[in-house]
């Protein structure tokens, strides 16, 4: 999967908090991501991370 820095992922499972979209911070063989709703942030292995996205929102911007 190409997950980028910044994109939004919407998940299959929610955060204990209710909120499903985490923003990534980093990107590698683990990843770190915030939820969105809470603030927190959680390092996740990438194989798990993959297993549950629903959805990538990414915006694109375009060279002006």
């Amino acid at each position: 999967m190409d997950i980028k820095v910044t994109d939004i992922l919407e998940m299959k499972k929610k955060h204990p908090c209710g909120g499903s979209r985490f923003i990534v911070l980093r990107a590698g063989m683990d990843f770190r991501v915030r939820c969105e709703k809470c603030g927190r942030e959680v390092m996740v292995p990438r194989v798990k991370l993959e297993k549950n996205i629903k959805k990538i929102i990414r915006e694109d911007k375009a060279d002006v």
